[in-house]
């Protein structure tokens, strides 16, 4: 079986199939790697999510957001100590 990831630099619904390079959020904070827990400890972890792509500091929305809440579109643990976590401005597909 072979598979195939493919790259897109745009989001369709909320974001759960993405799996583009975006690593900057809405207001150009720089997203927090998934696996760090510096500057914050991540509720949402790689083993929890497999198949939703947290690799490297690319935002991602693996569904479940922080406490619990769904967002509609990818995000990510900022950098910043004082925000945890903020959407990201990723267009969506036409």
């Amino acid at each position: 079986m072979i598979c195939i990831t493919i790259i897109s630099d745009c989001v369709v619904g909320n974001g759960v199939t993405y799996r583009g390079n975006v690593s900057v959020t809405k207001s150009g904070r720089t997203c927090q790697r998934w696996d760090a827990n510096t500057p914050h400890r991540p509720e949402i972890h790689i083993t929890e999510f497999p198949n939703a792509g947290l690799v490297e500091n690319f935002c991602r929305n693996p569904v479940r957001g922080f406490f619990g809440e769904r967002h509609d579109i990818p995000w990510c643990y900022t950098t910043d100590p004082n925000v945890m976590w903020e959407s990201c401005d990723i267009p969506p597909c036409s």
